[in-house]
């Protein structure tokens, strides 16, 4: 019997699927940034709720958690392209609103959808959402992508009831052709399956005073030491100038001496509070969603707690996601240009050869601060969408099991800003042990200024 395009798509013949899809695909000959010729007889997309972007956002979380190599920076990757896929899958019914396409680091155009037609933003999304779930998490496990697939039937038959097949359809065969574009572009960046190399074996670490050395983990060759090669969401954040480090120098009366010594100095003297902030914001690959992640799930709260709509959801989504993907490149592009040592070495060399910091330094270069980078443009990016005194309580670990090894609970955090947040989650590194506070300020001012490019983009008409 026949196939429909709804049972290719959900009943496990997803490749066929594509290939029915490009044929049900009409491309108008609007420019991608032209307003004046929407798919007119369609529902704005304001007046869809958020239900897709949250549960789509929570899926990400979890498939980043499950598949085996997604480390901050292949995540905060994954999450750039996902988040800007659910937006450009339902821009066209954002009248106030305009496509990135244009104006993106080499991405020059995307489909569009039939003029004078109806379309379902919801059920594009939802399309989009599940093609980038398979494409850019293939590795995951058999069950987590029986899940995504078994969210993304459930979504469609919501939509089947309150829309009709053929308006589904063509809904869902946009969204696959726009989440193809994108992840077809995405394929050129540098950092295309990722997951696959966290460890190239052909890299040879620098061995000159104050560079990077194997820690506590044993990794003798450290993560992901090409990404900074990687191609930007922003050709302008490409060409921030990387700033200097101080000086290596053991002199006790250095600035790069002092730097250290703060950090030994506060980590033998954590309170139980300190402590609290330093595990919150760990974020170990093993265990959480990552650093990004992390980002990506405050954006979810702000878009839970202000009720907002799909067209607010998508756009947050978006700029987080790009937001913490160009961090992560331009923070592994400055961690090994300098190739700075961790407290973990310096201490040990230069004040006390015993000392192990409270959290386990990680395998690659200490400056700048990854956590501090991504978090700050993060929050820079969302204050946009949320405004600057936006207050939210982070439950992203409430539900997390004790840490007996470090005595600590996982309690939400309230914060009166989204900055706030994004200052604590630097500020807790340096409570860990494992960065300087040169390494949190730089990572913060590079961070914020990522942002506010993020900002400066031409999202409304």
């Amino acid at each position: 019997m026949k196939k429909t395009l709804s049972q290719l798509l959900y009943q496990g013949g997803y490749h066929a699927a594509v290939a029915v899809l490009l044929a049900f695909t009409i491309y108008s000959c609007r420019t991608p940034n032209d307003p004046t010729n929407p798919a007119d007889n369609s529902k704005e997309t304001q007046t869809y709720s958020a239900e897709v972007a949250l549960k789509w956002s929570e899926m990400s979380l979890k498939l980043i958690r499950q598949s085996p190599g997604f480390t901050p920076p292949v995540a905060s990757r994954a999450l750039g392209y996902a988040g800007l896929t659910l937006y450009e899958s339902v821009v066209p019914g954002i009248k106030s609103n305009r496509s990135l396409a244009g104006q993106l680091n080499g991405l020059k155009t995307l489909p569009q959808p039939e003029a004078g037609k109806e379309y379902h933003w919801a059920a594009s999304a939802n399309a989009a959402q599940l093609f980038m779930a398979k494409n850019l998490w293939p590795n995951a496990p058999e069950a987590a992508k029986k899940m995504a697939d078994s969210l993304a039937v459930a979504l469609r038959t919501s939509f089947l009831a309150e829309s009709n097949q053929e308006v589904i359809e063509r809904s869902e065969a946009f969204g696959n052709e726009v989440a193809k574009a994108i992840f077809e572009w995405s394929k050129s960046d540098g950092g295309h399956e990722g997951f696959t190399r966290n460890f190239p074996a052909d890299y040879k670490a620098p061995t000159a005073p104050g560079s990077w050395q194997p820690t506590e983990n044993g990794r003798t060759i450290p993560m992901q030491p090409y990404w900074g090669k990687n191609r930007t969401f922003l050709a302008v954040n490409s060409s921030m100038p990387m700033p200097l480090p101080l000086t290596v120098s053991t002199q006790v009366n250095s600035p790069y001496f002092q730097q250290y010594y703060d950090v030994y100095k506060k980590n033998i003297a954590l309170t139980q509070l300190e402590k609290e902030i330093a595990v919150w914001w760990a974020d170990d690959p093993s265990e959480t969603f990552t650093p990004p992640g992390h980002s990506y799930n405050i954006a979810r709260i702000a878009i839970k707690n202000s009720n907002a709509k799909l067209d607010k959801a998508a756009e947050a989504l978006a700029r987080t996601g790009i937001a913490v993907a160009d961090a992560f490149t331009l923070c592994w592009k400055c961690k090994f240009a300098f190739n700075n040592e961790r407290p973990y070495t310096f201490v040990r060399r230069a004040i006390d050869p015993k000392w192990i910091p409270f959290w386990p330094a990680p395998p690659f270069p200490g400056y700048s601060s990854g956590h501090s980078t991504q978090s700050s443009a993060a929050a820079v990016a969302l204050e946009a969408v949320f405004g600057a005194d936006f207050a939210f309580v982070d439950d992203s670990h409430v539900n997390r099991v004790r840490d007996t090894k470090r005595n600590v609970d996982f309690k939400p955090r309230s914060f009166q800003s989204l900055w706030a947040a994004a200052e604590e989650s630097a500020y807790s590194r340096f409570l860990g042990g494992i960065h300087t506070f040169q390494d949190n300020d730089i990572g913060q001012k590079e961070g914020r200024k990522i942002g506010q490019n993020i900002n400066a983009l031409r999202w409304k008409q």
